[in-house]
């Protein structure tokens, strides 16, 4: 068998395989983790993955801190440095970030809207919910980047 026909078939079953790891919520592989994004982000909300977002969503939310969605979220230059180019690094790339979602919120991306259809508005305002942002009250996972469709608790 010439290596061209063996080539050809791995090359579709690893893209086949990223691609259904992506449509079910997961980017492959996850980035390493990185203990500061998750003090600075994490402390307020959930430290988004980031390949929820592509690199312009990420870079517009780094340099808006101060005006971070009514809150000032200003950071250190160094820290702010680090932190923007771990998340450019990182920053989706597939069909779930094939787009900037209006105001740089996975929550308002065609994708998210796509994924979550079926969930009846009354859900986002439940106690335990919140709202579509609040990843956790139904992702148990999510905190480690896992949104596995399957693993979904929507709370009462």
């Amino acid at each position: 068998m010439s290596r061209a026909r063996f080539v050809a078939p791995a090359l579709l079953a690893l893209c086949s395989a990223l691609a259904q790891a992506e449509e079910h919520g997961r980017d492959t592989p996850l980035p390493p983790p990185l203990p500061k994004f998750q003090q600075e982000c994490g402390a307020c909300h959930l430290a988004y993955p980031p390949g929820l977002l592509p690199a312009a969503s990420w870079r517009h939310l780094m340099e808006t801190l101060p005006r971070h969605f009514g809150v000032d979220a200003s950071l250190d230059a160094a820290t702010a440095r680090e932190l923007g180019g771990w998340l450019a690094a990182n920053a989706g790339t597939g069909r779930r970030t094939a787009e900037t979602p209006p105001q740089d919120r996975p929550t308002q991306s065609a994708w998210f809207a796509r994924k979550h259809r079926e969930i009846a508005p009354a859900t986002w305002t439940r106690a335990a919910v919140k709202s579509p942002a609040n990843c956790t009250a139904c992702h148990p996972g999510a905190e480690q980047g896992d949104f596995d469709e399957h693993q979904v608790r929507i709370p009462r």
